[in-house]
C-alpha cells in the first residue's frame, strides 16, 4: 500500500507540496492582514469588507474562462513560477500604497493578485498527475488536501495572532506574505521538468490563441451551455437551488460575522483566527464523519437536514456570543457549524458527479461556480447594507432561521414524495 512517505520521496511531488504549505500560510496571512486593514480604517464596517472581498470573487468571473484556456496552452511549472513571483511583487507594493494613504491602488492590487491566482490554482491541480505515477496519485492528492486543510487551521490562528502583534500588524503581515509567495516560487523551480526558458515564439502564439479562444467563449455563453445540460436532469436542478441556498446564506452572514465577532470580543484578527481554526476542523470532522457514517443516508436527506443543523448552530453562535461572549464556547458552536455543513458540500458534489456525463463536467461545473459566487456576492452586498439599519445579531438569527425553514421544508416535501 503506498504510503505518505512514499510519495514524498518523489522530489518533484516534495518541492511542490512544501511550496503550497509555506504559500498557504501566506494567504491566510493575507486574509487576516486585510481583515485588519479594513479594522483599522473603517472598523465596525461591512461595506468595507463587502468591497474588498467582491475583489476577490470578481476574477472568478472575468479571468477564469482565459486562465482555464492558458493553463491548458502552457508549461504549467513555469505558469506557476510566474504566477508567485508576480504575486510576491504585488503583495509588497499593498505597504507602499498604505503608507501615501492610497487605498484604491490597494484594491486594484487585490484584484489583479486574484487574478493571478486563476492562473496558479488549475496549474498546480493539473500538474500533480504529471510528476506522480497513476498508482500513487490516489494518496498524493490526499496528503495535498489533508495538510491544505490543516494549513488553513494553523494557519488562520498562527495569522491572526501574528497581524494582532502591534509591532507587526496588517504592514508586517503583508511583508511576511510577499517572502512566502518568493520561496514558494524558489521550491517550484526546483522541480526537475522542462527547462524555464523555452521555445519563447511558440508560448506567446499558444497564449494568443488561448486569449482569443476565451473571449469568443463568453462568460455568459459558458453559463447557458452549461444550465442547457443542468435543466435536463432534476437532481442538477436540486444542486443549483442548493448551491444557491447555501452561498447565499454564507454571502449573508460573511462580513456580518467578522464585525460581530470583532465586537463582541474586542480584537481585529486574533480571535477571529481563532474561531476560523475551530470553523476549518469541523469542516474536515464533518466530512470525515459524513464520508464513514453518510453512505446509507439518502443524498437529498443529508442535504436537508444539514440545513436544518447548520441553521440551529448560527442561531445558537449569535445568542452564546451576544449574551456571553466566551471564546472556547463560541469556537465549539463554530466547530458543530462545520460539521453540519460538510455533508451539504460533499452531497451535491456527490450528486454532480453520479449524475452528469464525463464529456460536460467541466462546462457545469462552472455554470456551478458561477451560480455560487454571483449568489454570495449579491447577498454580501445586501446583508452588509442592511447591516446600517439592522443589528447584526437579527442578521444572523434570521440567516440560521432561514436556513432551518429551508431545510425543514424540503425534508418535509421529501417524506411526502416518497409515501
Amino acid at each position: 500500500m503506498t504510503r505518505f512517505r512514499d510519495v514524498l520521496k518523489n522530489k518533484n511531488f516534495l518541492f511542490l507540496w512544501l511550496g503550497q504549505v509555506i504559500s498557504n500560510f501566506g494567504d491566510r496571512l493575507n486574509q487576516m492582514a486585510l481583515v485588519a486593514l479594513v479594522y483599522q480604517r473603517n472598523p465596525g464596517s461591512e461595506i468595507a469588507l463587502a468591497k474588498l472581498i467582491s475583489f476577490t470573487i470578481i476574477p472568478v468571473f472575468i479571468i477564469g474562462p482565459i486562465a482555464g484556456a492558458w493553463v491548458d496552452r502552457l508549461n504549467r511549472r513555469n505558469i506557476m513560477i510566474i504566477s508567485d513571483i508576480l504575486r510576491g511583487v504585488l503583495v509588497l507594493s499593498i505597504p507602499l500604497f498604505i503608507k501615501f494613504n492610497q487605498i484604491l491602488p490597494v484594491y486594484l492590487v487585490i484584484f489583479v493578485i486574484f487574478s493571478i491566482s486563476r492562473f496558479f490554482i488549475p496549474s498546480k491541480m493539473a500538474i500533480i498527475p504529471e510528476i506522480v505515477s497513476k498508482e500513487k496519485l490516489l494518496i498524493a492528492n490526499t496528503l495535498a488536501d489533508a495538510t491544505h486543510t490543516i494549513g488553513n487551521v494553523v494557519g488562520l490562528v498562527v495569522a491572526g495572532i501574528i497581524v494582532n502583534i502591534a509591532c507587526v500588524g496588517a504592514i508586517g503581515g503583508f511583508y511576511i506574505d510577499s517572502l512566502t509567495f518568493f520561496i514558494s516560487a524558489a521550491l517550484i523551480a526546483l522541480m526537475a521538468q522542462r527547462e524555464f526558458i523555452r521555445d519563447v515564439r511558440n508560448d506567446l502564439e499558444a497564449t494568443r490563441r488561448a486569449i482569443g479562444n476565451s473571449f469568443r467563449r463568453s462568460i455568459a455563453g459558458e453559463i447557458k451551455e452549461g444550465f442547457s445540460y443542468i435543466a435536463k436532469y432534476s437532481n442538477m436542478r436540486f444542486v443549483v437551488y442548493v448551491f444557491f441556498l447555501l452561498m447565499a446564506g454564507l454571502g449573508t452572514i460573511s462580513c456580518v460575522i467578522i464585525v460581530f465577532i470583532q465586537r463582541a470580543f474586542g480584537t481585529s484578527t486574533r480571535d477571529l483566527g481563532f474561531l476560523g481554526m475551530f470553523l476549518v476542523g469541523g469542516l474536515l470532522a464533518g466530512a470525515i464523519l459524513y464520508g464513514k457514517l453518510g453512505q446509507n443516508i439518502e443524498r437529498h436527506r443529508a442535504i436537508h437536514l444539514s440545513f436544518i443543523t447548520t441553521g440551529i448552530f448560527i442561531i445558537l453562535f449569535a445568542l452564546f456570543v451576544s449574551r456571553y461572549p466566551n471564546l472556547l464556547l463560541a469556537g465549539v458552536i463554530m466547530a458543530l457549524l462545520g460539521v453540519s455543513v460538510s455533508p451539504i458540500m460533499v452531497s451535491t458534489n456527490t450528486l454532480t458527479h453520479e449524475t452528469i456525463p464525463e464529456e460536460v463536467r467541466g462546462r457545469i461545473f462552472s455554470s456551478l461556480e458561477s451560480v455560487i459566487h454571483l449568489a454570495f456576492l449579491v447577498f454580501m452586498f445586501i446583508a452588509a447594507y442592511a447591516a446600517k439599519f439592522v443589528d447584526r445579531f437579527w442578521i444572523l438569527i434570521a440567516a440560521g432561521t432561514i436556513f432551518g425553514l429551508c431545510g425543514l421544508i424540503g425534508a418535509v416535501s421529501e417524506k411526502e414524495r416518497a409515501t
